[in-house]
């Protein structure tokens, strides 16, 4: 079968100018290479260690952001390509959200699990985060709460969220804490 290409960030959101994070691209297939591009450029070729290959922005600037995409290379030919990943630099004024979950860390398939993400600030919106995700889930205005009627083994992982307010421009929060949910 043709090879999937996932791309994601770690940790995902919103980067602070100055601030660092990871593009990842993932593909269970072979041993090729990625190139990576952003917003339609080649901007290199990154070497593959197991099924991914990583890409650090440190010190981030309003140059970083863009649209990546990772490109599956098998000697020379494309096999496949990912989604596009957004990658937004911008300035973080807000301290960070908590998030919780219930009914707890631990629960079993098919569980209804509700994700909390709470702000000092009245927010306009939060995202919320699966790392290895490109994207995010938005949490309802209302509660800021997400429901998983029926959570399945893959919903597992490492959770995290992200709020902004809207006035004359958006202003976002920092990235809340992170928080795994284990499905047995």
């Amino acid at each position: 079968g043709v090879p999937t290409v996932s791309i994601f960030l770690k940790p995902p959101g919103v980067i602070p100018p100055g601030g660092s994070t990871t593009i990842c691209c993932s593909c269970q297939h072979g041993y090729g290479n990625f190139i990576l591009y952003k917003d339609g450029h080649q901007l290199r070729t990154l070497e593959q260690s197991g099924s991914r290959a990583e890409f650090s922005i440190s010190n981030a600037t309003y140059k970083d952001k863009g649209t990546y995409n990772c490109h599956y290379v098998e000697r020379g030919t494309v096999l496949a390509r990912s989604d596009g990943l957004d990658v937004m630099v911008t300035g973080i004024r807000l301290p960070g959200p908590n998030l919780s979950v219930l009914p707890g860390h631990e629960v079993t398939t098919g569980t209804h699990v509700i994700f909390r993400c709470t702000t000092i600030h009245r927010s306009t919106g939060c995202f919320l985060y699966l790392e290895g995700q490109n994207r995010a889930q938005v949490l309802s205005r209302e509660q800021d709460d997400y429901n998983f009627s029926h959570v399945q083994k893959g919903d597992g992982g490492r959770y995290s969220c992200q709020c902004f307010i809207k006035n004359a421009s958006i202003e976002w929060s920092a990235v809340s804490k992170t928080l795994d949910l284990v499905v047995r």
